[in-house]
């Protein structure tokens, strides 16, 4: 799959864009925390049963399992920052209604149309991959990454604070301006990106994805009230694999996928993805269990008595140590990789379950626990887009990014009905009501311990490598200093930089991304436009060209191993600022 440059962006990449699309997925966030605090009422505030009540929640995780990988395929292919503005326009039309109704059914419609807006993730971070030099990326994307939780650790307590003094209505007008501001100041600030994917959308790949996420979902999330051994929920688990591989058939058949499952069943992609599910398990336990055992009166011998408010903002240290690993992870990821980062944050997870189990008897006892949590999952977060983003074509990035999206919800789907079951099951009648037991807690904590296990070894596997933005050559031996004499008989990449009307452009950056996203040299334009670029091995690669007073610009090329220079001329959008 190649690149174009069709649909240039229209204004540089500011300082501003990173934090704008890191806010972008923190509205996100909000959208989907919205509800929590007042979950336990949704039967009386709809006026319906508790039975259809969970369909509010579960219409939303069905339309983001939906959205996220296709929103990725069409941001490749028409525009990443589009189909960021489309979907939090979706989303804002789903709060609006939301907004306006005690019902249920437009309640569901409009809970679906919010779930939309979950394919702002991996479109942020694929914009971030366009427009971001190399050393400013690993940041950024582990930003991105982490402001899921961000949002969610910051509106628990808001959304609690207003669902306890005001209509519960007005969490959805605050969600929806927070969608209109997120839009306004993308399209101020955020240029397109120039990449593109070639071919077109596979709709009935979309469809057949579709359906195959419904069917799994479905099941997952309403079993325990149909029961998992009803003939419905075994028939939908038979269908949903039924689907599933008749569309992976077609996948691998189509010149143009929704999902390239060649690229996906890489030892690299593949692990990461299964260890994603792993790492969305461990983050939903701690955010199902801690506001429960805080809000149980203390008469329990074991709750903790604190109100809606208090127990938001006992937990919400998880999401505000998520954002503020995101320099730690880069600073680590520069000098030990991605997969080691991964590895460390799945250990801090697990020392943060294993200290919580004895950690239940106070409030300030659960702070330190999601102060611990937050760290380790942050970290676990912020490595998954880096290690997916290493091993796939930038043009697929929205694509892969999306899927790898989805694992994560996968894994807090399959992490709410586990311990949901769990919780049920353990809990002790009293009254009529029923109340979750310490022993409940503390095996759910287990459970979550156990996931993590499995994605340690899951990273464990991961293949080692340097880290992407520190590539060397030593001709240490004589097999280095043949590879170096090997490289060197390339021909380079050269020719001119040069502006919309012909004029060269002096001091233009120019870098050299091979076909997985790795910085494989850059250079500067000489005063006549000049560039010369060594090639490091034959292959498809990506020159991402930026200047001051231009839009940024990418072009594609292949080397095929020929001795002789590759004369290729880069345009830059826009006229040059002159003083």
């Amino acid at each position: 799959m190649t690149l174009t440059t069709t649909d240039q962006p229209s204004g540089r990449a500011s300082g501003a864009v990173v934090p704008l699309l890191a806010f972008a997925g923190i509205v996100v966030a909000v959208m989907q925390t919205l509800l929590v605090p007042v979950i336990k009422d949704l039967p009386q505030l709809l006026d319906t049963s508790p039975s259809n009540a969970t369909w509010v929640l579960t219409s939303t995780l069905l339309s983001g399992a939906v959205a996220t990988p296709i929103m990725g395929r069409l941001g490749d292919l028409y525009g990443k920052r589009r189909m960021l503005v489309m979907s939090l326009t979706v989303m804002v039309v789903g709060a609006l209604i939301s907004a306006v109704t005690s019902a249920l059914f437009p309640m569901i419609v409009g809970r679906t149309l919010q779930g939309f807006s979950m394919g702002a993730i991996p479109l942020g971070i694929g914009l971030m991959r366009d427009m971001l030099p190399r050393e400013r990326l690993g940041s950024a994307m582990a930003l991105m990454s982490s402001s899921i939780g961000v949002g969610g650790g910051l509106a628990l307590p808001a959304a609690a604070l207003v669902a306890q003094n005001t209509d519960w209505h007005a969490l959805f007008y605050g969600a929806a301006g927070l969608g209109v501001l997120a839009i306004a100041l993308i399209l101020l600030v955020v240029p397109e990106s120039p990449v593109r994917a070639e071919g077109g959308f596979d709709l009935l790949g979309a469809l057949g994805l579709s359906t195959g996420l419904v069917l799994l979902l479905l099941p997952i999330t309403k079993g325990s009230d149909w029961g998992w051994s009803s003939t419905t929920t075994l028939g939908l688990f038979g269908a949903a694999a039924v689907v599933l591989i008749l569309w992976g058939l077609l996948e691998l058949r189509s010149s143009a996928p929704l999902v390239d499952l060649r690229t996906t069943a890489r030892r690299e992609v593949l692990l990461t993805n299964l260890a994603s599910i792993m790492v969305g398990v461990s983050f939903y336990v701690v955010s199902l269990v801690l506001p429960q055992l805080l809000q149980l009166p203390a008469a329990t011998g074991y709750g903790l008595g604190q109100s809606m408010v208090v127990a938001g903002l006992c937990v919400a240290p998880l999401g505000l140590t998520m954002m503020f690993t995101a320099p730690v992870y880069a600073r680590l990821s520069a000098r030990y990789g991605p997969r080691t980062t991964l590895i460390i944050g799945l250990l801090v997870i697990a020392l943060g379950y294993a200290g919580g189990l004895g950690l239940m008897s106070a409030a300030w006892q659960t702070v330190v626990t999601s102060v611990v949590l937050g760290a380790g999952i942050g970290l676990a977060y912020s490595s998954l887009p880096a290690l997916i983003v290493g091993a796939v074509p930038a043009s697929e990035t929205g694509a892969a990014n999306g899927l790898n999206t989805l694992m994560r919800s996968i894994g807090t789907s399959v992490s709410s009905a586990v311990i949901g079951m769990v919780l049920a099951n353990t809990a002790n009648t009293v009254g009529g009501v029923e109340i979750p037991t310490m022993h409940g807690f503390r095996v759910s904590f287990l459970i979550a311990t156990a996931a993590v296990a499995v994605g340690l070894v899951l990273a464990l596997c991961l293949p080692r490598r340097r880290p992407a933005d520190k590539p060397q050559l030593r001709a240490s031996s004589e097999e280095d200093a043949n590879l170096e004499r090997a490289i060197a008989a390339l021909g380079d990449f050269r020719g001119r930089v040069l502006a919309a009307d012909g004029t060269p452009v002096a001091r233009a950056k120019v870098t050299l991304i091979d076909r997985r996203g790795r910085h494989a040299g850059a250079t500067v334009s000489a005063e006549d436009g000049s560039y010369t670029l060594t090639v490091p091995a034959e292959g498809s690669y990506v020159l991402a060209t930026q200047a001051t007073g231009h839009a940024p610009s990418a072009h594609s090329a292949t080397h095929t191993g020929d001795t002789h220079p590759i004369d290729l001329d880069l345009s830059l959008p826009g006229k040059a600022v002159t003083a």
